[in-house]
């Protein structure tokens, strides 16, 4: 008898575990997010909010009150965003905020872990990854989630 119940128990408790197990796998853990970029401008398309998060999902949306469907971005593309990351990541934590030079067309307004930074196309003194930034944003809206850039 106390095998049984001996049994009863083990098996009640791998069912547990494995039911345990399948829930989590149902619902998954999100992944962090990279940063989001907010970009406006004077230009017809210019205003886009692009979401991209640590495993290459990236959102793209030109309503603010519409989250676009998930897009994935490629290896190469991770990549790209995660440097471009590390390397606004001092910028960020100063929430560094640059100027807009005269005939100034696209804003950007990039939030991350570590704060935020503000151009423009055109701001004087950009680093690199802030034209880099910009650049990701122009392709990826077009290539990967297929949104028109008329004019951005």
């Amino acid at each position: 008898m106390s095998t049984v119940i001996g049994r009863w128990r083990i098996v009640t408790l791998v069912t547990l575990v494995v039911g345990a197990l399948v829930l989590a796998g149902c619902g998954g853990v999100l992944s962090p997010d990279l940063f989001i970029v907010y970009r406006t401008g004077s230009v017809p398309g210019a205003q886009l909010t692009m979401l991209v998060n640590e495993e290459g999902v990236v959102h793209c949306y030109t309503n603010p009150a519409h989250q676009g469907p998930a897009h994935h971005l490629s290896d190469p593309q991770i990549i790209e965003a995660r440097t471009i990351q590390e390397h606004l990541e001092e910028p960020a934590s100063q929430h560094e905020s640059l100027p807009p030079g005269p005939g100034s067309v696209l804003h950007y307004y990039l939030r991350d872990a570590n704060g935020s930074v503000r151009f423009s196309d055109n701001s004087a003194h950009q680093p690199s990854a802030m034209r880099k930034l910009g650049l990701f944003v122009l392709s990826t809206a077009q290539k990967v989630c297929g949104v028109s850039q008329q004019g951005a």
